[in-house]
Parts: structure tokens; C-alpha cells; sequence
């Protein structure tokens, strides 16, 4: 076991420090260049789209979601304790400068992630009454034969493991820690009810899933929103050195306590743009499952609300953590992750900060099991057919009460890997689609302008 470890951290070590930094920030760069910058000309039409479909009661669509709906099953995934423990993490390794290379990533990302959602959307297909899609689909729309084939599986099995299994015991166990350290409850009784609370919303499908994202997903935003605008209300004189921090530490971070700490510009922008990365999952593959399911007229249209996943989850809530942790002057205490966010939220509010923190774990973390267990759920219909599929859940919803109450560093160590390795073949697929994503966009802005 002692050499597995050792491998998997090696191959940790080249996929996040090296490999994925250099491709997943190239391919944003890329797209937006050959896009024009669609993340900015698109920025305003984002938003309108965004608030124009805002409902909590669905759509009229028959064979799909509504656009809304595909996108808060989407952020459902990508808002997950990342958000909380991703910025505490980045700050405390890459010091505040990290936060602006995360917005750099953020804003390359949402490039990205607009091409995964055109591609999906292009390449999504009509089965058993309901539209299905994602990177395996549009993996062996690019490339044919037995490598388009390789890709796919390889794909297919990298996120089963990552996210539907191992990944959704790392936020079970996020839940039970949170719930135990508020509230003294025992982790497996915590564990338990949030595996039979999943389990019936697996078992109703995505319209069952999308149903309750497109409910929780706001009120769990709001509710993070505020406590962390109350908190920054309360130190105030701290938010504008938060920001200069940022700036200042981006590019010399000698000049501020960072510089201290042996924290230089490489490690601000490889913290910050590999948390940032992770965290908002653009070019990962994950959420491509949910945006193919949307159902509207133009697959850009679709492309254009995904990119305000990315905006809400880095620029808001990733960037809100953020300011409460330097605001409020527990950097520098030793502590990293989860439980330096808890320190910031603690100063804020007291006894209540440790509440406060258990009850966010619980709905980001709660929303980010159920998108996670649909975006394996696709891939095992891929792979195995209908019959897999109840298999499959019954598998993730142990998963979930094994993962509450174990950790062992291994497993989250093999998530980190699986969740690394599925980026490839994605990544590959979306750089042999540049020519169609543009060709598509061209098309649909021509439609318009008329």
C-alpha cells in the first residue's frame, strides 16, 4: 500500500503542480482568443439569461431541463466544500496573491467551459425520452475509430471513480466533520441520513435531481452570500486591505507577511490557479453531463449561461471566502482549509461561526453529491447500459456512509488522481472541436444580428 501512495502521489504532484495548470489554462487561453473574448462580449446576455430563467418550478420541456435548471444542476457540482476549504487552502499555501490568479483562471475557465457546454449540447443524443451528453459523447463525435473509443472509456471510468464514488465520500465526510463539530453528532448517524435523503433523489432521476437543484442551489448561495457580506460589514476596515493584499501579493509577494512565509509569485499563481481550476471545474468534463440536457434552441445560448457557473462559483462565493478569511486576520494561525475558514467564520460570528459553517457544508456539499452521482450515472449507461445504472447508486449511497465517518488519506489522495486524469481525454476532445465551437458561435451570432 506504501508504494501505491507513493505513486499516486506522484502522479498527483505532475498532474496538478505541472500538467493540468499548463493545459487547462492553455485551452482557456486558447478558446478565448478564437472566440474574441466571448466570456466578456457574452458577459451581459449571460446574466440576463440567467435571471430571465430564473424559476423554481422547471420547465415545459418534455425530453430535457430548462436552461436554469441544467445550470443549477451544474453549479449544484461546482459550488462543493472547495468553496470553503479551496480559498483557505490556496491563501494558506500561496498566500492572498493566489485569489487574483484564481480570478485569471476563472475568467480563461469560462471560455472553456462555454465550449463544453456548445459541444454537449451539439453532440447530445435522444435516449429513453430524455436528452443525454458530455465529453464521451463529443470525445468519439471528433474522433472516430478505436481511439475516439479509448478516449471515451478511459473518460467514462476516470469519472465514475473520481466523482461518483470516491469524490462523493470526500463531501459525505465533509457533512459528517462539520455536523459532529457543531452539533456532537455522531458521523455514521449523519452519514446515514444524507445516504437515504440521496438515495431518493437518485432514484427519481435527472428530472428529480434538477427538481431539487434548481430549489437549493439558490437558497444556498443567498445564504452564503449574506453571512459572509455580514462578516465583511462587521470589518470593514479590513476588506480594502484584503483587496490591496491581493494585488500586492500576486506579483511581489515578498512585499507583504506572505513574503515571510517563503511564498513567491510561482507559488501564488500555481495555488491559486490550481484551486481555482478544481474548484470551478471548467474543462474537467463534469459539467458538460448537465448542460447537454438543456433544452434550447441555439447550443450557444446554453454555452453562455454555463460561463455564469464559472462567474458565480470563483468570482462570488470562491472570492467571498476569501475576503472574510483576510478580513478578518486569521491568516497566519497555523491552520489551512476547512479549518481556517472556520476560524474567520468563528471571529465573525462567535459560537455561531461553527454553525453557520456546518449548515453551508451541509447544502454545498449535500448538492454537490447529487450532481456528481448524475455525472457518473451517465457515464454508466455508457458503459453498461440501463441495468448498471441501480447498481451504480446503491454503490455511491455506501459510498456516502462508509465516507462520513472514515477518512483515509489514500482514497482522497486516488480522487485527486481520477479526478486529474479524466481532464485529459476531455481536454484533447475540446482542442480537436475548436474549429466546430467556432463555427457554431460565428452561426449563431450571424442568426441573431439579424
Amino acid at each position: 500500500m506504501e508504494f501505491v501512495a507513493k505513486v499516486v502521489e506522484c502522479v498527483n504532484t505532475f498532474l496538478w503542480d505541472y500538467a493540468l495548470l499548463i493545459l487547462l489554462l492553455g485551452a482557456g487561453i486558447i478558446y478565448s482568443f478564437s472566440l474574441k473574448f466571448i466570456q466578456v462580449r457574452k458577459f451581459g446576455a449571460g446574466m440576463k439569461a440567467l435571471f430571465g430563467n430564473f424559476s423554481l418550478h422547471g420547465g415545459k420541456g418534455e425530453n430535457g431541463l430548462s436552461s436554469f435548471q441544467a445550470l443549477t444542476t451544474a453549479i449544484a457540482a461546482q459550488v462543493g466544500t472547495g468553496n470553503i476549504a479551496g480559498a483557505a487552502t490556496a491563501i494558506a499555501s500561496g498566500g492572498p496573491g493566489s485569489i487574483f490568479w484564481m480570478w485569471v483562471s476563472a475568467f480563461f475557465g469560462m471560455a472553456t467551459i462555454y465550449a463544453e457546454a456548445v459541444m454537449a449540447q451539439h453532440t447530445r443524443k435522444l435516449e429513453n425520452g430524455h436528452y443525454v451528453g458530455g465529453p464521451v459523447y463529443y470525445i468519439k463525435y471528433v474522433f472516430k475509430g478505436r481511439f475516439g473509443k479509448f478516449l471515451a472509456g478511459f473518460f467514462s471510468v476516470a469519472i465514475i471513480l473520481a466523482l461518483g464514488f470516491m469524490g462523493n465520500m470526500v463531501q459525505s465526510n465533509s457533512i459528517g466533520a462539520a455536523f459532529n463539530n457543531a452539533f456532537h453528532v455522531p458521523k455514521l448517524a449523519v452519514g446515514i441520513c444524507v445516504a437515504v435523503i440521496a438515495g431518493i433523489i437518485f432514484i427519481g432521476g435527472i428530472k428529480r435531481i434538477a427538481s431539487f437543484t434548481e430549489k437549493i442551489v439558490p437558497i444556498m448561495a443567498l445564504l452564503y452570500i449574506i453571512g459572509c457580506l455580514v462578516i465583511l460589514v462587521m470589518h470593514l476596515p479590513g476588506v480594502g486591505t484584503a483587496f490591496k493584499d491581493i494585488f500586492v501579493g500576486a506579483f511581489a509577494p515578498q512585499a507583504i507577511a506572505g513574503g515571510a512565509l517563503g511564498v513567491t509569485v510561482q507559488k501564488a499563481m500555481r495555488f491559486g490557479v490550481a484551486r481555482g481550476l478544481f474548484s470551478n471545474e471548467a474543462g474537467m468534463g463534469s459539467t458538460p453531463h448537465a448542460h447537454a440536457t438543456a433544452e434550447v434552441k441555439d447550443p450557444c445560448d446554453q454555452g453562455i449561461i454555463a460561463m455564469m457557473g464559472v462567474f458565480i462559483d470563483t468570482f462570488i462565493i470562491l472570492t467571498l471566502t476569501a475576503l472574510v478569511i483576510l478580513s478578518t486576520g486569521v491568516l497566519g494561525n497555523g491552520q489551512t482549509g476547512s479549518e481556517l475558514a472556520q476560524s474567520a467564520f468563528n471571529v465573525g460570528f462567535g459560537n455561531f461561526g461553527n454553525i453557520f459553517i456546518a449548515l453551508c457544508m451541509l447544502f454545498f456539499a449535500f448538492t454537490t453529491i447529487v450532481g456528481w452521482y448524475y455525472f457518473g450515472e451517465v457515464n454508466v449507461r455508457h458503459l453498461f447500459g440501463n441495468g448498471a445504472v441501480k447498481v451504480y447508486a446503491v454503490i455511491v449511497v455506501i459510498c456516502v456512509i462508509i465516507g462520513s465517518t472514515l477518512k483515509v488519506d489514500l482514497v482522497w489522495d486516488m480522487a485527486d488522481m481520477f479526478n486529474g486524469l479524466m481532464v485529459l481525454p476531455n481536454l484533447i476532445a475540446l482542442l480537436g472541436c475548436l474549429a466546430i465551437v467556432r463555427k457554431l458561435t460565428k452561426k449563431s451570432e450571424k442568426s441573431k444580428e439579424k
